[in-house]
């Protein structure tokens, strides 16, 4: 039986979050080897984003968002390398070295007072608004994890009916970059 990310001695070691990249060959498939690779350990993964990235070389980089200790994310990061499509493999530390962002869609549906209401708290967290009624709209919040359950937490009674989100997206700042194995930048 496989070891969960879950089931390892962290007497020593700490759990964190982390958010690991995988630079893939855009084909069908790669997606789900990915997946299966952590649901066959038992590792969790919290969100995922995928999206190709690069046209000409038909790369695709699939963020994922994931909880473990440092020797966990060590051996998942060694396990994506060891898939074939996988061009390159890094991870993202919840730190000053890198930037996060989620983005997030949110409706609301209400009369009009409380539109007002959610519609204060809207522009109070610089959101965009993308389609406005009479009864109803639709707003778009980029920011931090945090920011953004924050403000759910005060759009709520204010006729919010229902959220889309990303999960967390990372970057590392600076001219710092991820290449392949032949030096190409992902």
């Amino acid at each position: 039986m496989s070891k969960s990310a879950y089931s390892v001695d962290i007497s020593d070691e700490k759990l964190e979050r982390v958010i690991i990249v995988a630079w893939v060959d855009n084909e069908a498939g790669v997606l789900a080897r990915v997946s299966g690779l952590f649901s066959g350990r038992g590792y969790n993964i919290e969100s995922l984003a995928v999206a190709k990235v690069d046209e000409e070389r038909n790369i695709s980089r699939i963020t994922i968002s994931t909880d473990g200790t440092k020797s966990v994310i060590e051996q998942i990061k060694a396990q994506l390398l060891k898939l074939v499509p996988v061009h390159n493999v890094a991870d993202f530390k919840i730190d000053e070295n890198s930037i996060f962002k989620e983005l997030a869609l949110i409706k609301f549906v209400t009369d009009s007072e409380k539109l007002k209401q959610a519609e204060k708290i809207c522009i109070d967290f610089k959101v965009e608004f993308l389609d406005k009624t009479s009864q109803s709209f639709i707003a778009q919040i980029v920011n931090t994890r945090r920011e953004i359950d924050d403000f759910i937490k005060k759009a709520k009674p204010f006729g919010l009916v229902s959220i889309t989100r990303t999960g967390p997206l990372a970057m590392s700042k600076g001219s710092e970059t991820t290449r392949d194995n032949k030096g190409k930048v992902l």
